[in-house]
């Protein structure tokens, strides 16, 4: 809208005569500043910080490369890549555009983890020269947190990454949201007197992060889940798949349904919404009794918390203003830290599995139906997954301390 645009000389939206929006005023000169963590106060201090005192330095890790990791930042960096082609529900705005949402990032992982990050708009979408791009950046961070890319691109890139590089790469509109997501149904499980195999699940939205849920809450232990796009359930038997969704259909739907997302829910006790759609009153009424309603579009969830709370015993959704908000900074702060911690080569599925499961056991015996995730701000978080997640890198033998 208009009245968005900022008129620097009045500070008022679009130079009308409305309050200035505190959004712009926070953002203003951007959120993030490079700070020295050592003095430069004199000619000796300039000495040991630049020339000569840094040559020592660069000759000590040239001659023994691991060196870099305990002499300059980069075992405590992350790298915050995006393209700017799936920015929060905006899409492809492009890499200046996103570049308030990765500083965003950057900051939540500094807040929350302890672990300084950078944020990097590329322009391109080409997924040779992202990958090729990260590649060459690599040797300056310890780890790099994929962000906003666009689906199906952002399963290549992630997985060419992991491959060519020895240092952690993590796409967190994937893993992120699968984990706080497994965190949550843990506990809403175990609050309604269930496990996970116990559970039928369905997902709205086969991008990013419902693919990567579908498959995790799998690995986990979940009973069954059904993942459905525009043109309902993915399913063996559909033509009109990509890869990505004819793999995911190989995996999932285990009671071989098809039709439309409505349909699946009845009788389903779980609910899982990435899609910002809207599912209707009745398709939720026809859920099994003890359902749990997860609708995490935002600003605007699938399904009104209200509604939800006539047929469901647990309802979370993404939003701040209501209990159980599935929440991503729950978990990559710490899941960077435990592996920066130990210098991890990667994040494995295991390390992924221990974030979750010390997500979950933060709420222990508080567990109640407005209660089966913590807040971002409960100061046990960041502790208990980046402990969890450095024990299970050294348990599966990927840890280099």
């Amino acid at each position: 809208m208009a009245a968005e645009i900022v008129n620097p000389e009045t500070g008022t939206g679009a130079g009308l005569d409305e309050p200035f929006d505190p959004a712009f005023a926070l953002h203003r000169g951007g959120k993030m500043a490079v700070q020295a963590t050592v003095p430069v106060r004199d000619k000796d201090d300039l000495s040991l910080a630049y020339t000569p005192g840094v040559a020592k330095v660069c000759t000590a890790i040239a001659e023994q490369p691991d060196l870099v990791n305990d002499y300059t930042w980069k075992s405590n960096v992350v790298a915050v890549v995006t393209d700017g082609t799936a920015v929060l529900g905006l899409g492809d705005i492009g890499p200046e555009a996103s570049l308030p949402v990765m500083e965003g990032k950057a900051i939540l992982f500094k807040q929350f983890g302890g672990v300084d990050a950078v944020p990097i708009a590329l322009a391109t979408k080409s997924v040779d020269e992202i990958v090729d791009t990260v590649i060459r950046l690599a040797p300056s961070f310890g780890g790099v947190n994929l962000e906003d890319i666009s689906a199906p691109r952002c399963f290549e890139i992630e997985a060419r990454l992991k491959e060519a590089l020895d240092i952690p790469v993590f796409h967190d509109d994937q893993h992120g949201t699968a984990i706080v997501t497994l965190a949550a149904l843990r506990n809403a499980a175990r609050l309604t007197g269930r496990s996970l195999g116990d559970l039928r699940a369905v997902i709205s939205g086969a991008g990013a992060a419902g693919v990567a849920i579908a498959k995790f809450l799998l690995e986990a232990g979940l009973g069954d889940v059904a993942v459905a796009d525009r043109k309902g359930i993915v399913s063996r038997d559909r033509d009109d798949l990509t890869p990505v969704k004819r793999e995911l259909a190989e995996l999932t739907n285990k009671a071989n349904l098809s039709g439309s997302l409505e349909s699946a829910l009845a009788g389903a006790d779980v609910f899982i919404g990435v899609s910002g759609g809207t599912v209707p009153e009745p398709a939720v009424a026809s859920m099994a009794p003890g359902a749990c309603v997860f609708a995490m579009a935002n600003p605007n969830p699938e399904v009104h918390p209200d509604i939800a709370h006539k047929y469901a015993a647990v309802v979370a959704t993404g939003r701040s203003d209501y209990p159980n908000q599935i929440n991503n900074v729950l978990a990559f702060p710490g899941i960077f830290a435990g592996a920066l911690q130990v210098r991890a080569t990667t994040i494995t599925e295991g390390m992924k599995i221990a974030a979750a499961n010390a997500l979950a056991d933060v709420v222990g015996d508080k567990l109640a139906a407005d209660y089966v995730i913590p807040s971002p701000f409960d100061e046990r978080v960041a502790p208990a997954v980046t402990a969890a997640v450095a024990a299970a890198a050294r348990a599966e033998g990927v840890a280099r301390r």
